[in-house]
C-alpha cells in the first residue's frame, strides 16, 4: 500500500517501520501491524487504526485527532505530547501506556485498559471512560474537569494534585487512591467505593 493520505493499507505490516513525521492522515490502518515502529510526529488526523497493534509503538507528539482505535493495542506505547483530542479508544488496550502531557479532550476511553498508564499532566476534559481501568495508573495533575468516570475502576491510581471539576464519579471504585490535593469542585461521587483513600488537603 501507498503511505499517503487517505490509502486503504488494511492489515497491512509495518513492524519497527520508521514512519516518524509522515502525513498519514485518513488512512485505513484497520488490522495492522505496528508494533515498535517510529511515528513520532506523525500525522494520523481521522485514521482509522481499529484494532490495530501499535504496542511499544512510539507516537510521541503524533496527531491522532479524530482517530478510530476501537479494540487497538497500545500497550507500553509512547504517546507523549500526543494530540487526541476526539480520538475514539473504545476497548484499547493502553495498560503501561506513556501518555504524559497528551491532549485526550473529549475521547471515548469507553471500556479501555489504562492500567499502570503514566496520564501526567494529560488533558482529559469531557473524556468518557466509563468502565475504563486505571488500576494503578498515574494521572498527577491531570486535568478530568467534566470527564465521565461512571463506574470506573481506579485502584491505588494516584490522582494527586488532579483536577476533577464536575467530574462523574457515580459508581466508581477508587480504593487506596491517592487524591492529595486533588481538586474535587462539584464532582459527582454517589455510590462510590473510597475505602482507604487518601483525601489530604
Amino acid at each position: 500500500c501507498r503511505l499517503v493520505p487517505y490509502s486503504n493499507c488494511a492489515g497491512a505490516d509495518f513492524n519497527n517501520t520508521n514512519l516518524s513525521g509522515m502525513d498519514l492522515r485518513g488512512i485505513k490502518f484497520q488490522n495492522a501491524v505496528l508494533t515498535e515502529a517510529n511515528l513520532t510526529g506523525a500525522d494520523l488526523d481521522l485514521a482509522d487504526l481499529t484494532n490495530a497493534d501499535l504496542g511499544y509503538t512510539d507516537l510521541t507528539g503524533a496527531n491522532l485527532r479524530y482517530a478510530d482505535l476501537t479494540g487497538a493495542n497500545l500497550f507500553d506505547a509512547d504517546l507523549t505530547d500526543a494530540d487526541l483530542t476526539d480520538a475514539i479508544l473504545y476497548d484499547a488496550d493502553l495498560g503501561s501506556a506513556n501518555l504524559t502531557n497528551a491532549d485526550l479532550t473529549d475521547a471515548i476511553l469507553y471500556d479501555a485498559d489504562l492500567g499502570s498508564a503514566d496520564l501526567t499532566n494529560a488533558d482529559l476534559e469531557y473524556a468518557d471512560l466509563t468502565n475504563a481501568d486505571l488500576w494503578y495508573a498515574d494521572l498527577t495533575n491531570a486535568d478530568l474537569d467534566y470527564a465521565d468516570l461512571t463506574n470506573a475502576d481506579l485502584w491505588y491510581t494516584d490522582l494527586t494534585g488532579a483536577n476533577l471539576w464536575y467530574t462523574d464519579l457515580t459508581g466508581a471504585t477508587l480504593y487506596d487512591a491517592d487524591l492529595t490535593n486533588a481538586d474535587l469542585w462539584y464532582a459527582d461521587l454517589t455510590d462510590a467505593y473510597l475505602g482507604y483513600a487518601d483525601l489530604t488537603n
